[in-house]
């Protein structure tokens, strides 16, 4: 058995997930998941790495199915809920899955796919409850235990595979790095297609005997009701949530502000992560809280790379150091190793979290790593006075203008200081006589005059990085995990 199944037993009487209201102990769901596995095995010795689909939102069932899919020899694919049916139907044919398991709130969406596909549905009501057990296979850490696809903001998404190994390191070198214990309860309102929800929040804490609480839904009111009511200990958002969440707060009377900050002071980790913290984010969740929120670095090939630390100096703008068992470099465009600080590189990867492969796409995999094994990540990052500096992704957040190497999160991050700038993105359009130009899309309540924007960012960065062109928008284009899919804000210009 799997160590993470092996600490379940462990930890059998303790309450594992709260959801929709219920308790479950770590014993009721190895029973849950081995009666899964017991309905997917259908009377074979082992799914022998079989792929097997399932949608079914945050939620004890949730881990049950993921859990008896892993025990049964299978391979996880969870399916994101929000996704129209072109995306779902996509992951179902690149996986070959041959079985899909649904919640019945999504049948008959999925019922004339998985016919015409001849895929197997079981319908989750069918599957949680075996009278006789059968026998479990033996799992070899090895083995390849779950597909997760890419977000797709730069190109179609790809399955990332990670095996049992992978996925015990991911999760092991959180545990350490951020100090879980048993008696941690986190809020996990992520999305369960995704290593931040998977792995971070879920995993980390069934791997410590502590509790995770679902909330299918986000609901600023909900949330902050739950960090108030002083039984959580952790949370974890990207952030765009911390931002709805301070939004919140403002709107709230004196009194209820006052109450509603010094419980939340109470728990004792509050991370940030999938997409680049702005500043001022950071420091107005900080005067409410006084969280300095933890940020971090990962992909979904990797879980997570560096992170700040836990108990010493969180600085902000930055992702701190590489995590233990985690060997990073930066390399140049010629693939040369950059010591020098305060220089821009591509990070490269290398460890035993580092994932197996892309489904069926070895020369996308070949291409994904050097001669030596270093994981080309694609983001470009420099070593800022001894801790890591993101810069942006080097398809879509790293523009070429006139020679120079422009950062738009560094761009960004200054717009975001200004009073009427609620949102912003910046991105490069090609241009013939500059490569690219740098444009800029703006999110306010208040009608914007540009000009003025301009020139009160012309005072505090070079001129060289001012956006050439402007557009207010009344939202940006966002995916499930709250990314700005930048490739679709480029042809609103």
């Amino acid at each position: 058995m799997l160590e993470l199944f092996q600490r379940a037993q462990a930890s059998s009487d303790r309450t594992a997930i709260v959801s929709d209201g219920q308790s479950f102990t770590y014993q009721t769901l190895l029973d849950r998941s081995a009666a899964v596995a017991t309905t997917l095995l259908a009377g074979s010795d082992d799914l022998r790495e079989a792929r097997i689909a399932f949608l079914v939102p945050p939620s004890f069932e949730y881990v049950a199915c993921q859990w008896g899919i892993w025990r049964a020899g299978g391979i996880a694919v969870p399916l994101c809920t929000a996704h129209p049916l072109p995306s779902l139907r996509y992951v179902l044919e690149d996986t070959q899955a041959n079985t899909l398991i649904v919640h019945e709130n999504y049948e008959a969406l999925l019922e004339a796919t998985a016919r015409e596909m001849d895929v197997r549905l079981i319908r989750l009501a069918d599957l949680l409850v075996k009278d006789a057990l059968a026998p479990l296979p033996i799992i070899a850490p090895a083995r390849r235990a779950q597909i997760l696809y890419t977000s797709g903001t730069t190109s179609l998404p790809k399955g990332v595979v990670a095996t049992h190994a992978n996925i015990q390191s991911q999760i092991t070198t959180l545990v350490t790095a951020w100090e879980w214990q048993a008696d941690d309860k986190i809020l996990n309102i992520l999305p369960l297609h995704h290593v931040h929800g998977i792995i971070n929040v879920l995993s980390c804490a069934l791997w410590s005997g502590a509790c995770c609480e679902f909330l299918p839904k986000f609901d600023a009111a909900t949330v902050w009701e739950k960090l108030s009511n002083n039984s959580l200990t952790r949370f974890m958002a990207v952030p765009t949530i911390y931002y709805k969440l301070i939004s919140y707060w403002e709107r709230q009377p004196r009194r209820e502000q006052a109450w509603l900050s010094a419980n939340a002071r109470q728990l004792n980790l509050m991370v940030s992560g999938s997409a680049a913290l702005p500043i001022p984010t950071l420091e107005r969740w900080r005067e409410i809280t006084e969280h300095t929120l933890l940020e971090r670095y990962g992909m979904t090939e990797i879980g997570m790379g560096l992170s700040n630390s836990f108990r010493g100096e969180r600085r902000p703008g930055h992702v701190g150091l590489p995590l233990p068992g985690v060997a990073l470099r930066l390399v140049d465009s010629k693939g040369d190793s950059i010591t020098d600080a305060n220089v821009s590189g591509e990070i490269q990867i290398k460890g035993p979290s580092v994932f197996l492969e892309y489904w069926q796409k070895p020369e996308a995999t070949k291409a994904a790593f050097t001669e030596d094994d270093w994981f080309r990540t694609g983001d470009i990052a420099e070593k800022n006075e001894g801790m890591y500096r993101i810069l942006g992704r080097d398809s879509v957040d790293i523009i070429k203008s006139g020679g120079y190497k422009i950062s738009a999160l560094e761009i960004e991050a200054e717009l975001l200081r200004h009073k009427l700038v609620d949102e912003c993105a910046v991105v490069g359009i090609p241009d013939e006589e500059w490569g690219e130009i740098i444009v800029a899309a703006i999110v306010s309540s208040r009608k914007l005059d540009f000009r003025r924007l301009s020139n009160w960012l012309r005072e505090r960065i070079p001129a060289y990085r001012l956006p050439r062109r402007w557009r207010q928008l009344e939202t940006l284009p966002r995916n499930t995990l709250g990314k700005v899919t930048k490739n679709e804000l480029k042809k609103l210009f």
